[in-house]
């Protein structure tokens, strides 16, 4: 039997077909992977039941099908968020800043990667209910800066954040220039010499709203270059690939590592 992959202009049809369906509250492609995890369901009960035969020990609860994990891989190493929030940990592992400090990172990955060796003070618009000894939490809009933030810390990240500020996704007052605003307050709590790992998609430069912007890898340069000196760039390709360490050539800034929706990956050192 041959199977025919649709084009690339029909596949980009679907895909938004289904991103419709999905926003109405119905997943076609979730719905055929149960129905299809329903024959193992029922098949491997019975077999189970008959094993059990008059045995006791233990009786059956209510049903909880799990149809989708059969077909599923252990785990995803793989994409933007696996990579930054290893990658900058370990960095943060090896340089053991006096007092570090993050900008909107993921509290369940990146944050929680760095409070496993480290105490870490975390900066978000957002409340968080649960608490953990070596995170300490400010809830606070970074697009204002209090003067008691001023040179604070002498290393700071923010991973896949700034691209959200004033966009109103997360409650933040809607700010066309939320990102410049957040990027100058993070010069601004940084000490001098002090470290900052940043991370954001990288591609044609765009606002997808309200979800995010997209940064052309020229713009981003151009907005480090007067405070910042450049240690390193790493990025995540539009695949999900990690390539750590690359050079910055002319071409590869002006096509954006040929990225659509990737994830650039900054050490900087402030001046």
């Amino acid at each position: 039997m041959i199977l025919l992959t649709p084009p690339k202009k029909a596949m980009k049809l679907i895909n938004k077909i289904n991103s419709i369906i999905n926003f109405l509250g119905f997943y076609p492609f979730k719905l055929y992977n149960n129905l299809t995890g329903l024959f193992f369901y029922f098949n491997d009960l019975r077999k189970l039941k008959n094993q059990k035969g008059k045995d006791s020990t233990f009786v059956f609860g209510k049903k909880y099908p799990m149809l989708n994990d059969r077909s599923s891989e252990a785990g995803t190493i793989k994409g933007h968020y696996f990579f930054q929030d290893l990658f900058v940990a370990q960095k943060i592992f090896n340089s053991q800043p006096k007092k570090h400090v993050d900008i909107g990172s993921r509290i369940d990955g990146f944050v929680a990667h760095v409070a496993s060796f480290r105490e870490i003070e975390v900066f978000d618009i957002r409340k968080i209910s649960s608490q953990v000894k070596e995170i300490k939490f400010h809830q606070k809009d970074f697009m204002q800066l209090d003067d008691s933030f001023i040179e604070y810390c002498d290393s700071i990240s923010s991973l896949h954040a700034i691209e959200h500020f004033g966009l109103g996704r997360y409650g933040d007052p809607i700010d066309y220039y939320g990102h410049i605003k957040a990027i100058s307050n993070i010069t601004k709590m940084l000490k001098k010499n002090g470290t900052l790992h940043f991370s954001a998609p990288i591609g044609k430069q765009r606002i997808e709203f309200n979800a995010h912007r997209v940064f052309a890898m020229h713009y981003l340069l151009n907005l480090f270059k007067k405070d910042y000196k450049l240690l390193n760039f790493s990025y995540v390709d539009d695949n999900g690939d990690f390539f750590q360490n690359v050079k910055l050539e002319e071409k590869n800034i002006k096509e954006n590592f040929n990225c659509n929706w990737g994830c650039g990956i900054f050490e900087l050192v402030k001046l």
